[in-house]
């Protein structure tokens, strides 16, 4: 996908968000360099608040690369939000788990049609006490490995600020005005993966050295030490089979 392929529908999409986003918060954006210009890639982004989407849309959309992200199918049958997630090019997920795997060969598909698809590791709002990333679902990292494409860890911070996460009340907190964080790396070296058999164990790994990744930029933002363990969510919890952010992928298990 060359940078000038970006499409209608999300030009419009940035002719709508774009002016309100620059009008009520300040941009600190790093590592837009680790952006591929030409071919498909993965990005891999940490989730602490219902405002990431838009902030990290936002910055890879400058780049002249959009993201396609994988989302709950409701989404795409929600008037004009279904309207704009078709037009998009958004890849939906179903709870299904034969529908599932549909899902991911439809990001396997769009990143070899040299597209980047966007993955929230986590499967929903991180639940860690510090807002750090929690251990990552694996399915960044089984469309890593079937594709072989960069895998681009991005961190962002602030924007629990104006909306934090699973708050009583999700009333945006817009003054004093906040700054929205997103920084991206280098691609994650996952070569010595390339070849292995997708066991269990060694989608862990490679999910696990994401996640480190993601982590590692964080901590740089935050000008924190990286904790010494990861948070574990285990999702079979009725607060999170009601909760809408939580993937599809994450509500089937």
């Amino acid at each position: 996908m060359s940078r000038r392929r970006i499409g209608f529908w999300y030009r419009l999409a940035a002719f709508l968000v774009k002016p309100p986003l620059l009008a009520l918060f300040n941009r600190d954006w790093r590592g837009m360099e680790h952006i591929p210009a030409e071919g498909g890639f993965i990005t891999a982004v940490n989730h602490n608040s219902y405002l990431d989407p838009l902030s990290y849309a936002h910055f890879q959309y400058n780049t002249g690369r959009v993201p396609r992200f994988l989302a709950k199918v409701a989404l795409f049958h929600t008037g004009v939000v279904g309207r704009f997630m078709r037009g998009t090019g958004q890849i939906p997920v179903y709870r299904n788990s034969s529908d599932a795997a549909d899902a991911f060969r439809a990001a396997v598909e769009a990143v070899h049609r040299g597209e980047c698809v966007a993955f929230y590791p986590e499967g929903t709002l991180t639940r860690d006490p510090g807002l750090w990333p929690m251990e990552g679902k694996t399915g960044a990292a089984r469309v890593a490995l079937l594709t072989r494409a960069p895998v681009i860890p991005v961190a962002q911070w602030g924007a629990h600020e104006v909306m934090p996460p699973y708050a009583g009340s999700r009333r945006l907190r817009l003054f004093p005005r906040k700054t929205l964080v997103v920084v991206a790396g280098p691609p994650v070296d996952l070569g010595k993966f390339y070849g292995m058999e997708p066991t269990t164990e060694v989608l862990r790994d490679v999910t696990d050295a994401i996640m480190d990744a993601i982590t590692a930029l964080l901590a740089d933002v935050r000008n924190e030490p990286v904790p010494g363990e990861r948070f574990v969510h285990r999702s079979t919890t009725p607060e999170l089979r009601g909760d809408p952010s939580a993937s599809e992928e994450e509500k089937a298990e």
